[in-house]
C-alpha cells in the first residue's frame, strides 16, 4: 500500500496535520506521498491539479487521504481518468458551494462534479470525516457531501475545519482508521 495525502485551496502540504500524519505512517514503514498542488487563482484549477496527480502512479494499492476542496478533485479525478483506489478517507469535503469569498470560489468551483457519487465505481470503502462548526462549509453541505458517499461518518464535535487554525496540527482520530 501506499499513501497519498492531498491539501486543499490556498494550502501546503507543509500545513496543518499533513506532516504529522506522513511521519507517524513512515514510521510504520509506510510509503507516504505529499506533494505541494499549485495553488492561488490562476494556478490552481482541476486541469493543473490532475497534471500532478498523472505524474504519482496511483493505482489500486493507493489509499488516498484528501481535506476539504481535494475530496471532490479526487472524486472527479478518479471518475474522469477511471482509476481504481483501495481506500478514500475524505475530510471536510464539499461539493458545488460558494460563498466563502471570491478567491476561493474562483478556485474551487473548476473542481466541482455533478454525479460525484460515482466515485464508489471506483472505490467501495470510503470514510468521511467533517465536524459540526466547520467556519468555511456548512454543516448541511458537508453531511450531504458524506451522504452521498458512504454510511462511514466521523463527525467531530467542535472540529472547525480540522486544519491546524481548529488546532488539528495532528489528527489522531484519522491515524486510528488507517
Amino acid at each position: 500500500m501506499k499513501y497519498l495525502i492531498l491539501h486543499g485551496s490556498f494550502g501546503s502540504k507543509d500545513g496543518n496535520w499533513f506532516p504529522w500524519l506522513k511521519s507517524k505512517l513512515e514510521a510504520r514503514g509506510e510509503t507516504v506521498i505529499l506533494p505541494q498542488m499549485p495553488v492561488g487563482v490562476g494556478n490552481q484549477n482541476f486541469d493543473s491539479w490532475s497534471a500532478v496527480l498523472d505524474q504519482l502512479g496511483i493505482d489500486e494499492d493507493t489509499i488516498v487521504i484528501a481535506h476539504s476542496i481535494a475530496p471532490i478533485f479526487v472524486c472527479k479525478y478518479l471518475i474522469t481518468h477511471q482509476q481504481k483506489v483501495a481506500k478514500l478517507f475524505f475530510v471536510c469535503g464539499f461539493n458545488n458551494f460558494l460563498g466563502i469569498d471570491k478567491d476561493f470560489d474562483a478556485v474551487n468551483e473548476p473542481m466541482y462534479v455533478d454525479e460525484f457519487g460515482k466515485v464508489k465505481e471506483y472505490c467501495d470503502d470510503v470514510t468521511c470525516f467533517y465536524s459540526d462548526n466547520d467556519p468555511y462549509v456548512p454543516y448541511n453541505i458537508e453531511k450531504a457531501f458524506a451522504d452521498a458517499l458512504t454510511e462511514k461518518q466521523i463527525v467531530i464535535k467542535d472540529g472547525g475545519h480540522l486544519n491546524a487554525e481548529s488546532g488539528y496540527t495532528e489528527f489522531e482520530e484519522l491515524l486510528k482508521m488507517l
